[in-house]
């Protein structure tokens, strides 16, 4: 054995205490971390990119990248990192996701580890939180992106088989022209169509509502009305990006019934409102799509990579996604059997935390993150609205505030972008840029379990104190 390796054997439970300490005083510092760490930082030291013939062992490459690149970690994971939809890790998570990566097992159905079953049991649970029926099929994916692509492959599947083409067998041109309809779609399900062979093209938008981001359902009919032979795939956004707009789901459906095309249902981040008796009004109907995503990295506060696409149709998916080969398990219709249900074959039992996380905080602890948050999102909403300098651009639906800035002298984009580069370089709040009806604007999203009313309180102070800095 390599010296390095064979030293490291000897002294894996010192390198495991080398870690957790480094990670506790991480997460001691975290809500005095910067959230935007300085772009110097952010920056790979000279040679960091030559690899060395014999390396340093374990112990010394801890040592090596918490002195040369500790300043250069954002505190993303704390309490007022805003930016993103990026949620932190809850204890239980966190614990799990070291397990994970401890025990290194293979999520697929290999008949050699428990880490399949864990993950059924972790979307049955995941079900019952959010109101989604026992019809419902779920599998773990790495994010939004590829819950999406999943989704719409399963969706390209449906329509090849009302038109009498298997897709996945003799690919899209076969089936031909495609429509994909939405309102405010997220970029994620726009990636996905262009990996797909759909095409970004295929992409039409429908007019919204007025004053929201949410698709208007007369527009939606007439353009079935105008295009009743095209195969259809309609997105529908249960959270949008911007202003956190529920599409209206059971009008969609009632157009479905008539016109007949597949009705995805991105709700990334949106869908964990569910499990509050409050706002699950906002997805009523959602239990009779076709496919939903739903993004556990987010309002869930588990580690990153972690999503869940859903499907009422798993014959379909097998049928894009089984692996045939003699060494891997046949494919064979079970909600379980992941190999046949999602791009990857091998897959880090990425479930584990999600699971434990359930276990460990229940349904109402997950009430209580939405709730918060919520309440948290709607005093940062008001305390910005009675602020000089500041507008909202949309009421606070849920947990995410979009505003801009007033008395703007000159360029409007030009003043956002340098607002947002000092209130980085402050360290206290991490917002992002994002156009809302053409004008230049910015978000913040809450969904952190660990923010509260302090954190809102400093983000004010942040946010009035960077407005009217001079640059």
């Amino acid at each position: 054995m390599h010296p390095s390796l064979q030293q490291d054997l000897s002294q894996f439970p010192q390198i495991l205490d080398q870690v957790r300490q480094l990670a506790a005083t991480f997460l001691a510092g975290l809500h005095e971390r910067p959230v935007c760490p300085p772009l110097a930082a952010q920056q790979l030291k000279p040679g960091d990119d030559r690899l060395s013939d014999e390396g340093v062992g374990a112990q010394a490459a801890l040592d090596y990248f918490w002195q040369r690149y500790a300043d250069g970690i954002s505190a993303s994971a704390g309490p007022r990192y805003f930016g993103f939809v990026t949620g932190g890790v809850t204890p239980a998570a966190l614990a799990a996701d070291w397990l994970v990566s401890a025990i290194d097992q293979n999520s697929q159905l290999s008949h050699d580890t428990i880490a399949a079953a864990i993950e059924l049991a972790a979307i049955e649970q995941l079900k019952s939180l959010l109101g989604l029926p026992a019809d419902f099929s779920g599998t773990l994916v790495s994010g939004a992106t590829m819950a999406n692509f999943c989704g719409l492959a399963i969706g390209r599947q449906w329509l090849g088989e009302r038109y009498g083409v298997n897709v996945a067998q003799q690919g899209m041109a076969a089936l031909g022209k495609v429509q994909v309809l939405a309102a405010s779609p997220h970029s994620s399900s726009e990636k996905a169509l262009s990996m797909l062979g759909i095409g970004r093209d295929a992409l039409q938008l429908v007019a919204t509502l007025p004053d929201s981001e949410a698709i208007d359902p007369d527009a939606l009919e007439r353009h079935l009305a105008a295009h009743p032979t095209t195969p259809t795939l309609v997105l529908a956004s249960a959270g949008t990006v911007n202003t956190v707009a529920f599409d209206n789901i059971p009008r969609l459906l009632a157009l479905r019934e008539r016109y007949g095309f597949w009705l995805h249902v991105d709700a990334a981040f949106g869908g964990i409102a569910a499990s509050s008796p409050a706002y699950a009004p906002l997805l009523e109907g959602w239990q009779q799509a076709d496919s939903i995503t739903v993004d556990a990295h987010k309002w869930l506060n588990v580690p990153y990579d972690s999503a869940i696409q859903f499907t009422r149709h798993l014959a379909l998916q097998m049928q894009v996604f089984q692996n045939q080969s003699a060494y891997l398990e046949a494919p064979d219709l079970r909600p379980d059997n992941y190999l046949h249900l999602t791009p990857e074959n091998s897959r880090r039992f990425r479930a584990l935390p999600l699971w434990m996380s359930l276990v460990a905080y229940g349904r109402s602890g997950v009430r209580d993150m939405v709730e918060r948050n919520v309440q948290l999102a709607k005093r940062l909403g008001e305390g910005l609205a009675a602020s000089r300098g500041f507008q909202l651009l949309a009421p606070v639906n849920l947990n995410v505030v979009c505003f801009a800035l007033t008395d703007v002298v000159g360029d409007a984009e030009a003043a956002r972008d340098g607002f947002l580069e000092r209130l980085n370089q402050h360290g206290a709040i991490r917002c992002t840029a994002t156009r809302y009806r053409g004008q230049p604007a910015v978000r913040a999203a809450l969904v952190n379990w660990m923010t509260e009313e302090q954190d809102i309180a400093l983000a004010l102070e942040a946010l009035r104190t960077c407005r009217f800095t001079a640059a």
